[in-house]
């Protein structure tokens, strides 16, 4: 494929991806927003208790949170132990009116929280997902990435994450579907790409709306259905069609550099014939 066609199809896919930015939230997207709304953040040290009690935890609460949602802890599972503050009333004396007083003594307590994965109940909702089958594609994408000089492999990825660039190394889950894998690896790659020189953007909304809206345009270059998946994805970062707006060079860029190696790839063989 020459590159004047690769940049026709990002141009074209990047309006698609504009417009649906510029409508707002999707109703998937609010609703996953709206059960993210009911989970705590926790602490760094609660964070660090959960991982080491449960290293593959992803959505944690309380046992009434996930009743609220209509999930249902099952019998039998072992809870993990988080430190959560607690005001006591203790009494002072009596002040000069003769008016026994209070004051709120701030303490600390062991409670008990639940992975997803042990409750049953309610499916959670979720940001829409890219669908279809990348066939060929994948392997020439990891081809692709090979030439870079990137490593690819699946160790250490964070339990709420599905890829992670690390810089000259990518890693993804092992157990993701074809569409999603090819997706994610193209996210990771545009990371790779983009965000390892001096000109890397200082936002993070930049650099995910960047690196998502290249995997959204080399999926809509092989077929993938993508719905709102990436524009739900960007959203979740807070970007806007004015953030994609100001990064649509380097975006174009990027992602017609890659369709035009993957086709050229795929295009090779019957050329050669």
């Amino acid at each position: 494929m020459k590159a004047e066609q690769a940049k026709k199809i990002a141009d074209q896919a990047l309006e698609q991806l504009a417009d649906a930015l510029a409508h707002g939230k999707s109703e998937a997207l609010t609703r996953y927003l709206a059960m993210l709304a009911k989970f705590h953040k926790y602490s760094f040290g609660n964070v660090l208790m959960i991982l080491s009690q449960r290293p593959d935890a992803t959505h944690v609460a309380g046992f009434h949170t996930w009743r609220q949602m209509g999930r249902f802890v099952r019998k039998g599972e072992k809870g993990i132990v988080i430190i959560a503050p607690m005001l006591i009333r203790k009494r002072d004396e009596q002040a000069d009116d003769g008016v026994e007083e209070s004051k709120p003594v701030l303490r600390f307590r062991g409670v008990y929280v639940f992975d997803v994965s042990q409750t049953d109940g309610e499916s959670l909702p979720e940001p829409a997902r890219i669908n279809g089958d990348p066939r060929h594609h994948t392997d020439r994408l990891k081809a692709l990435v090979t030439e870079r000089g990137i490593t690819l492999d699946h160790a250490d990825v964070p339990p709420d994450a599905l890829g992670v660039s690390r810089g000259g190394r990518i890693s993804i889950r092992p157990d993701l579907e074809p569409a999603v894998e090819f997706s994610v690896l193209a996210h990771e790659l545009a990371h790779e790409l983009l965000h390892r020189g001096e000109d890397r953007p200082a936002s993070k909304t930049v650099r995910e709306t960047e690196a998502e809206a290249v995997a959204f345009v080399v999926c809509q270059a092989i077929g993938l259905e993508t719905g709102t998946a990436a524009s739900d994805y960007i959203q979740l970062f807070d970007g806007k069609a004015e953030t994609l707006a100001a990064s649509l060079d380097r975006i174009q860029k990027t992602a017609a550099e890659i369709i035009a190696a993957v086709h050229a790839a795929a295009s090779e063989p019957a050329e050669a014939a």
